[in-house]
């Protein structure tokens, strides 16, 4: 039952734009599951979805694995800079993101799929993303094309 709940509620966060657990609840229990809030909360845990920034200061579910191509590549990663960078600072070849709380993994994971050559990780909390860039010399010009996405 638990594999059939996960397949479905990834099939719901691809294919529709769920913002809440709640909603997420509701959807499945449309499809014919009986879940609580709790049992939705380690199934998006156990899923590592991601909370990805809509329109309208709005977020949705997502898979760190979706495709690409959905997701949107550049336009995404712009996107999500202009919604959700709330500072950035460096030092050495480390850069420091902050964002709202809940956005910091799906901006990493935008920035991981852009495939940027001098970046070569990221690391994600709640709020706070770490970049690690290589060479340190690249670290400026890192930071001054997030400050570009983020004038739009």
């Amino acid at each position: 039952m638990k594999t059939q709940r996960q397949a479905k509620i990834a099939e719901l966060v691809r294919e529709r734009n769920i913002e809440t657990q709640e909603e997420l609840a509701t959807a499945l229990r449309s499809e014919g599951f009986e879940v609580t809030q709790a049992t939705v909360s380690r199934d998006i845990k156990e899923l590592s979805l991601i909370k990805i920034p809509g329109e309208n200061n709005t977020s949705y579910y997502s898979s760190p694995d979706e495709p690409l191509l959905r997701r949107g590549g550049e336009d995404r990663l712009k996107r999500l800079v202009r919604l959700s960078l709330s500072d950035i600072n460096s030092s050495e070849n480390l850069i420091i993101i902050k964002t709202p709380p809940g956005e910091a993994q799906g901006m990493a994971s935008a920035i991981d799929h852009i495939h940027w050559q001098e970046i070569i990780g990221t690391v994600a909390g709640d709020d706070t993303i770490l970049i690690i860039v290589k060479p340190k010399e690249a670290t400026p010009q890192v930071v001054q094309r997030f400050l570009d996405l983020a004038r739009g």
